[in-house]
């Protein structure tokens, strides 16, 4: 078994100032489900929540970097899904939605945990990867 982490913080202001100015950038970060699913929010607490995903984003890169690279497998942050399980009390749960390394993360039997935080100007998340 293998145990991979990645952590990663932002400035809730940066994804705002992002997406008000940025053309493109919602389409090319996140998920239509993910887009939907925030920008019901009518308070700024949609860039928190915004953030949040881009650090999930982020730190999920981080975690997967060397499994990536050594199979030479390419992930953009779109193919990356944050949704709330509400199975499990809203937790959040991570989907691939890039076919082909949603199948070699399932042949290697990966598995990915993750916990999100924000406040009024940050937000930040961590993610555990294990390999059986």
């Amino acid at each position: 078994m293998q145990i991979f982490c990645g952590t990663d913080i932002i400035e809730v202001s940066r994804i705002k100032e992002a997406i008000e100015n940025t053309k493109g950038f919602k389409e090319n970060i996140y998920s239509k489900r993910e887009i939907e699913d925030i920008d019901i929010i009518k308070s700024n607490m949609k860039y928190q929540r915004y953030a949040g995903r881009f650090a999930v984003k982020e730190a999920i890169y981080k975690a997967l970097s060397k499994i990536l690279i050594e199979n030479n497998l390419n992930i953009s942050p779109v193919d990356i899904e944050v949704e709330n399980d509400n199975k499990l009390n809203r937790r959040p749960k991570v989907n691939i939605l890039n076919k082909d390394i949603k199948e070699y993360f399932d042949k290697i039997k990966l598995e990915i945990d993750v916990s999100i935080s924000h406040v009024k100007d940050n937000a930040t998340a961590m993610v555990v990867v294990k390999i059986d």
